[in-house]
């Protein structure tokens, strides 16, 4: 604060100006400060009225639900719900089960699993409506009757995308977003939208608006993000197939803590006309969207519906490339690369012991195993991945929460984008001897300082995935298996460990479909053996992360599955014989 003695020095010489001058500053602050306080209690009264509308609609489905039980008393609620995606389509089309009655057992459920989570931004209560639409339709789609879930970003007509701001609050979508349109037609009824972390830029999933989303198999542990309320809703049995987005991860980690399949496709495999997000127009690093459900069948079939002829007329920047049945159905062996660390961030032992397991029963299965080692992932999370989205040292970013409160979640990170470019460099130059991942990371957050040098970014790696590639054909590989992050961290931990995601983001900068298979679960040998981790730098980083992933006994464990771009059935069809494998080994 100044001083009064150093405002005289700054105000004219005569008493009666100064005193005025300062009554004048003096009610300008007051001002300042009360015009602050207005702005507060606007977000606030927005946030507010975005809770009430949720809980509105909450109640609405209660008493929708309800009001089905009283007419229809004898559902067997528990039979429908342990029913796979497969094995509840069949029974839709041959009319075994009506689409009225799954809708509204899933409903309940998922009322059930949103108080337990908080996984839920919204109802669709347009989905009563989508439903008669189908009874009167004579055609049935490949996904006739299935409820499906959607991540709040994914637009529907007439409701919100938020992404977690306060700021997308007050504007509706006035059509459905290409997805949502093939999905309805397809026969699916999407009838709920799931939660987010704010501004999607976390893998933690809250808010301030919605709040905390809660892991299913562990209220103290996250579900991942930024797809989080999409795994928690269908760990919990509240939806049996959900539409997440991917640019770091999004779809694999909630999947990975959540203990489901989840598939991030090549970049425009699926149109992504009509989804929004807090900042546009990032192409060095693209996101695409993809099905996140039990099992790898479910995810087959969603891509199959989805892969039709409306989608590529409503999108024509789609790849008219239907679902090539033959190549996921194929039982040729594979020849696969394997690697259970990327040199970066070597995960937990149990992530390591899933790849060494699963890699020895693919083996035992008649597959060929090559040792493979992805080139300069230092060099990928830092110059590539981080520089892509902080390019302009994170103003673009951070433009997004004015107006806002930001989340405990991203105050690390909006603390480190609002440092000075210079500090961010000189910081990093004082760090790099003693902990030299974090002085890269926070060298990549300052960003470029020239369109000439943007340019040579998107050319870098453009580069490397030539490089990556060559590497894969050199080796005549047809996939890859490979760790993922995980366990489930405890709460609080993501968002100190945002580099920890080197093993997904990966994939993402390559552009390769990715796919994310359970198989083990955190066993008591585990957590011994996690009591001798060291990482790779035995820094704070690496303590971090064992502190996030102990004490995580029975949660799931999962591996991740890699193909070239625009082989996402091949890809789909090697998570098929992961998922196999694993389920064997565990009945044996």
């Amino acid at each position: 604060m100044i001083q009064q003695q150093q405002l005289r020095q700054l105000l004219p010489e005569g008493k009666g100006d100064t005193c005025a001058a300062l009554a004048l500053l003096g009610g300008s602050v007051a001002v300042l400060g009360l015009w602050k306080w207005l702005g507060t209690k606007r977000i606030q009264k927005k946030m507010e009225e975005a809770r009430r509308t949720r809980d509105e609609g909450l109640k609405k489905m209660a008493k929708a639900v309800q009001q089905f039980r009283e007419q229809v008393p004898s559902v067997q609620t528990d039979a429908i719900l342990s029913l796979s995606l497969l094995e509840l389509t069949g029974r839709l089309q041959e009319g075994s089960l009506s689409p009225r009655t799954v809708l509204y057992t899933y409903l309940e459920k998922a009322l059930e699993v949103t108080q337990q989570t908080n996984c839920l931004r919204h109802f669709i209560p347009e989905c009563e409506e989508q439903l008669q639409e189908i009874e009167r339709r004579k055609e049935k789609g490949l996904l006739y009757g299935i409820p499906v879930s959607i991540k709040d970003h994914i637009g529907h007509k007439g409701h919100l995308a938020t992404c977690g701001l306060v700021q997308c609050l007050g504007t509706l979508m006035e059509e459905d977003s290409v997805l949502v349109k093939v999905l309805k037609r397809q026969g699916a009824i999407p009838f709920a939208m799931t939660n987010v972390p704010q501004s999607l830029f976390s893998y933690e999933c809250s808010n301030p608006i919605f709040g905390q989303t809660l892991n299913p198999l562990n209220p103290q542990r996250s579900p991942g993000g930024s797809s989080g309320g999409e795994g928690a809703l269908i760990a919990g049995g509240g939806s049996i197939l959900g539409m997440g987005s991917d640019v770091g991860g999004s779809i694999r980690l909630p999947s990975s803590f959540c203990g489901l399949c989840g598939l991030k496709p090549t970049a425009q495999r699926l149109s992504l006309s009509g989804v929004t997000g807090p900042i546009n127009g990032i192409l060095a690093v693209p996101y695409a969207l993809g099905p996140m459900a039990r099992d790898v069948d479910s995810l087959a079939l969603c891509m199959k519906a989805l892969l039709c002829q409306e989608m590529f007329q409503l999108d024509p920047s789609v790849p008219p490339i239907p679902f090539n049945e033959e190549v996921y159905s194929s039982s040729t062996p594979l020849r696969v690369g394997y690697y259970d660390t990327d040199g970066y961030f070597p995960l937990p032992p149990c992530m390591r012991r899933a790849v060494r397991e699963t890699r020895h029963a693919l083996q035992a299965a008649g597959h060929q195993l090559v040792p493979f080692s992805p080139p300069r992932i230092p060099y990928v999370m830092t110059e590539l991945f981080m520089k892509t989205f902080f390019a302009d040292g994170g103003r673009t970013w951070l433009d997004v929460f004015k107006g806002n409160i930001v989340d405990p979640g991203l105050k690390p990170q909006v603390n480190s984008c609002k440092m000075p470019r210079l500090v961010k460099k000189l910081l990093a130059l004082l760090l790099k001897p003693l902990f030299p991942r974090l002085a890269d990371y926070l060298s990549s957050m300052a960003g470029m300082r020239s369109v000439e040098e943007m340019w040579d970014h998107h050319h870098q790696v453009q580069v490397y995935r030539s490089q990556f590639i060559s590497q894969w054909q050199e080796l005549q590989l047809d996939v890859v298996l490979c760790p993922v992050l995980g366990p489930a961290f405890t709460m609080g931990y993501p968002r100190k460990l945002l580099a920890a995601v080197s093993s997904t983001m990966l994939y993402n900068v390559l552009n390769f479909p990715a796919g994310v298979v359970p198989v083990s679960t955190v066993t008591e040998a585990d957590e011994e053996e996690l009591k001798l981790y060291k990482g790779s730098c035995d820094d704070p980083w690496d303590r971090t992360l064992k502190q996030a992933v102990s004490g995580a006994v029975g949660m799931p464990v999962a591996v991740q599955c890699v193909a070239l771009p625009w082989q996402e059935e091949l890809c789909l069809r090697f998570m098929k014989e992961v998922e196999t494998l694993s389920r064997d080994r565990r009945v044996a």
